[in-house]
């Protein structure tokens, strides 16, 4: 049995009996506390609050901090009115209500002692500011989370400025490595630029009611490769991480030249990602010409993912356009880009004036044009016009980077076997290039090669068992997402939540049809 559902079990306990004890101080039937809701609907009778109450603990998520309410007022009837008083009830119930219930010392005082005790002003608004700032707390860790999409790389499933609402409970909600930290912020306080969390306190990884991603989620993890990097936005950060530097420069000269920048961040403060789970632990995952395999059978392709295609313009259409006097090459290549989007859209290829769906091939009339598998299928295009798969040619930041997969690409790419939770590897020089990180930074082991021989923790290993889960990411936009075919496994404690629902999606003003829309 898990930690999370062991806890739960003593608190749902420890509450009904503490509710037991302090009925019978009340002058209820205890017996009524056993009974889920009727025991509330008696609170509110016996404490004279309004029955709306009662009702308003049936909507979901908010009727639980009803209940919460509704238990506070009852432990003032026990003469209990202070901030601390009031915290315990919340945040440790299983042990307070008992003691409120059972103890010699404590009675419940009639309506009019809680009648004729007075909050001060500023009393009331930190009592109300301080349950607004814990239930939203509480909510944002424990049952869903707000996101917005920053890049066009999941894109057309998700697009760029869609508001998602992403699910703790899909996965078990994870308690934070660092709870002492300002609620809301992620990593960084705005405007003071430091950091908003401490390590003085740091709890191993630990989720309640843990459920394993499936294939085809889409999924908002920590960055893996995030817990150290350099911290200048304009450079580093996510887009080119610390390790990507290292393979380039050498650690010497990157320490040499960012040492100041550099910086580390426990797992639950990495930058946040969302990508498809493409593949789960004890798969074998294969990319062949763009098409992506597992296990050997071919994966359905989304309607609404995206990838690049080349198109080849005839001769007869002129797209050279004039470079002005004093212009940027910037400003030029994206005057050069609209022209040919307007060319393509009179034949129906749908393009936004940006640099990310249309970009420049070889020759002065081929293009590579992004666009979903749902437009390619049902694109009919004049004869003069030519449509071609675009295959990227293998590159030198494909994981795990190194000589036996120069052959790899974005397109190309595997076989490659996913890491699951009590399998057991050879340590084979090629296993321990592919799972090292797994193995040392993830798992929390220390490796060393002692002529040829594999240390793990100091002793000889020829094998080794997994502790984690472990998954594979891939962006719906194929051709345009920085996802574990560039940086690896996501291990299971990096997973924050279930993409679920677009609550709003702007551009400009509100996409209308995408607004509540359930993500697939």
């Amino acid at each position: 049995m898990s930690l999370g559902w062991i806890i739960f079990i003593i608190g749902t306990i420890g509450w009904f009996v503490g509710i037991y004890g302090m009925f019978k101080k009340a002058g209820i039937d205890a017996n009524k506390a056993l009974i889920p809701y009727y025991n509330t609907w008696c609170i509110v009778e016996k404490i004279k609050l309004n029955k709306i109450w009662f009702y308003l603990q049936f909507i979901p998520i908010v009727g639980q901090f009803v209940t919460i309410w509704i238990t506070i007022k009852f432990v003032e009837h026990f003469g209990r009115f202070t901030v601390l008083q009031h915290a315990l009830a919340v945040f440790l119930p299983f042990i307070y209500l008992p003691y409120l219930g059972f103890s010699p010392n404590e009675k419940y005082v009639s309506d009019v002692v809680v009648a004729n005790y007075q909050k001060s002003a500023i009393r009331e608004w930190v009592d109300a500011a301080a349950f607004a700032v814990v239930a939203a707390t509480l909510i944002r860790i424990f049952v869903f989370e707000a996101y917005t999409i920053p890049t066009p790389s999941m894109e057309k499933t998700l697009l760029v400025n869609d508001f998602l609402f992403v699910s703790k409970m899909s996965y078990g909600p994870r308690i934070p490595n660092t709870p002492i930290a300002m609620p809301f912020v992620h990593h960084t306080m705005p405007v003071f630029n430091v950091k908003s969390y401490s390590t003085a306190i740091e709890i191993p990884y630990t989720r309640w009611f843990a459920s394993p991603v499936q294939r085809d989620d889409v999924t908002v993890f920590n960055f893996p490769v995030n817990d150290t990097l350099i911290d200048d936005e304009e450079n580093f950060g996510s887009r080119v991480t610390y390790y990507q530097a290292v393979r380039e420069m050498g650690r010497d000269k990157v320490w040499q030249n960012y040492g100041d920048l550099i910086v580390t961040r426990p797992v639950d403060k990495q930058e946040n990602f969302i990508k498809r789970c493409t593949a789960v632990g004890g798969d074998t995952l294969q990319v062949k010409s763009g098409i992506l395999y597992i296990n050997g059978q071919q994966q359905i392709l989304f309607p609404q993912s995206q990838r690049f295609y080349s198109i080849t313009l005839p001769a007869s259409i002129n797209t050279n356009v004039p470079h002005e006097e004093d212009e940027s090459d910037e400003a030029y290549y994206h005057k050069k880009m609209r022209f040919v989007g307007s060319i393509l859209s009179n034949y129906g290829i749908n393009t936004r004036e940006e640099q990310g769906d249309i970009q420049p091939n070889v020759g002065p009339n081929n293009f590579l044009v992004n666009i979903t598998n749902e437009e390619r299928a049902h694109l009919t295009l004049p004869d003069s016009f030519k449509i071609a798969d675009y295959i990227r040619a293998p590159e030198s930041e494909i994981f795990p980077y190194y000589d036996t997969t120069s052959h790899w690409s974005a397109d190309n790419y595997g076989p490659l076997w996913v890491p699951k939770k009590g399998a057991t590897i050879d340590l084979t020089p090629d296993n321990m290039i592919r799972y090292q990180r797994c193995i040392a930074t993830y798992e929390g082991n220390t490796v060393e090669n002692q002529n040829g021989k594999i240390l793990i923790n100091g002793k000889e290993a020829t094998t080794y068992t997994f502790k984690m889960d472990y998954y594979w990411m891939m962006g719906d936009n194929r051709h345009n997402s920085l996802d574990s075919r560039y940086w690896g496994f996501v291990p299971e404690d990096h997973i924050v939540g279930k993409a679920s629902m677009i609550w709003l999606s702007w551009d400009g003003g509100p996409r209308w049809s995408r607004i509540f829309t359930a993500i697939k």
